[in-house]
């Protein structure tokens, strides 16, 4: 009787977990069914198998640029955001992990009000930014303002990471001869390789995903990432094909899901190494 008790109270999270992701399971099974058939009635994909709606691999949808140079932009964007994040924020989580210095705490305050911020605030005040400095309309503007709004979080996350190294090594290094630089570099980056993994995974799905800045900071159609892409296909008349929706939605799904499958482990150290240092 224990044991059969011990067993129900150990299987209801995962009863419950079942339960809450059962909605997003069906969504995900949606999309792959309707890629593949013919929708006649609403949303229930109903009729023959067909490769139609995966046309637009090899040929545009009409009056629209090529996946391939939409899936360019997304990649831009993306890899982008991993490589200027994680660099400036292992520079300043380093710097605000290990230096003294007058106003160090009032900074890390700012930049957790800062991450704090909806973006959606600061639209009009980034465009008049971007418009002045002529990358209005640019990838190089959404990179820009994708990276400035991630940094908060990524400058946070590494300064955690450093918290969690032992000074001996960094000390050790230092009275050798090395300096702040190179101690960095060599002593310090290498010990902290998940959490440069976790921040560098986090930041290439949120730029392969981002819909809002690129959407407002871009008006050619050849600018797009596959979030707008995707969008204009919903939003551009009365008439919506389900069944290319679901194709570009799962062509545009399926690098992230297998980006995370592999990488999920890393991304684990954000909420476990990333959030233990203090001011």
């Amino acid at each position: 009787m224990y044991t059969w008790e011990r067993r129900i109270k150990a299987a209801i999270p995962y009863v419950i977990m079942g339960i809450i992701t059962l909605p997003i399971i069906v969504g995900y099974v949606w999309i792959l069914i309707s890629s593949f058939f013919f929708t006649t009635e609403g949303l229930v994909p109903k009729g023959r198998f067909t490769l139609e709606y995966w046309r637009f691999l090899v040929e545009p949808i009409a009056q629209r640029p090529s996946i391939w140079i939409i899936t360019l932009n997304t990649l831009i964007l993306a890899l982008g955001m991993a490589v200027f994040v994680v660099l400036i924020s292992a520079m300043a989580g380093y710097a605000l992990s290990r230096l003294k210095f007058p106003g160090r705490k009032a900074f890390l305050s700012l930049t957790l009000i800062l991450h704090a911020f909806p973006s959606v605030t600061l639209l009009i005040a980034i465009f008049y930014v971007l418009r002045a400095i002529k990358l209005y309309d640019t990838i190089t503007g959404v990179v820009l303002v994708q990276v400035s709004l991630m940094l908060p979080l990524g400058v946070w996350l590494m300064k955690g990471f450093f918290d969690n190294v032992s000074w001996d090594m960094e000390r050790a290094a230092l009275i050798d001869g090395c300096s702040r630089l190179r101690t960095w570099w060599e002593i310090l980056l290498p010990n902290i390789r998940p959490g440069i993994a976790a921040l560098s995974i986090f930041s290439f799905i949120t730029g392969w995903s981002s819909f809002l800045i690129p959407y407002t900071f871009t008006t050619t159609d050849t600018k797009a990432t596959i979030a707008v892409y995707l969008n204009s296909l919903i939003g551009d008349s009365t008439f919506v094909t389900y069944g290319q929706v679901a194709a570009v939605g799962l062509f545009q799904l399926i690098p992230v899901m297998l980006f995370f499958i592999f990488s999920q482990e890393y991304l684990l150290n954000i909420y476990t190494g990333g959030t233990k240092g203090g001011v």
